[in-house]
């Protein structure tokens, strides 16, 4: 199943279930959290186990991200009231079976790329 850290190892995680749902965040809080655009897919709260000081934030009432006190990764985000959590797929150990489904937030999208993977776009 798969495991994951941040960059300096203070934090690990690993999920008892594959991880589904991949996408692509476009929204200018996930660009300036991860210097670009944030991968992630999504697993049950109750299947994941998470190990190290995740310092958690929340940039508005909708959602909190997880990040790492020590070397700032984010490695997590979750929606408000919701039970699945979104593990960033840059901080996985090795290759999983999950592929990127689609974009979201590309309103929001930064001017200096362009979206040419054929991949359904949400604005």
């Amino acid at each position: 199943m798969p495991t994951g850290s941040c960059a300096c190892g203070q934090i690990r995680y690993s999920s008892e279930v594959p991880l589904m749902n991949g996408s692509c965040c476009h929204c200018s809080q996930c660009r300036k959290m991860s210097g670009h655009v944030w991968a992630s897919a999504q697993v049950p709260q109750e299947a994941l186990t998470i190990t190290g000081p995740v310092h958690w934030i929340s940039l508005t009432p909708r959602a909190r991200r997880g990040v790492c006190p020590g070397c700032g990764a984010f490695l997590f985000w979750q929606g408000t009231n919701e039970d699945s959590i979104s593990i960033g797929l840059g901080t996985l150990d090795a290759p999983v079976s999950v592929t990127l489904e689609k974009h979201i937030f590309t309103a929001d999208k930064g001017s200096y790329y362009q979206l040419t993977d054929g991949l359904p776009q949400r604005p």
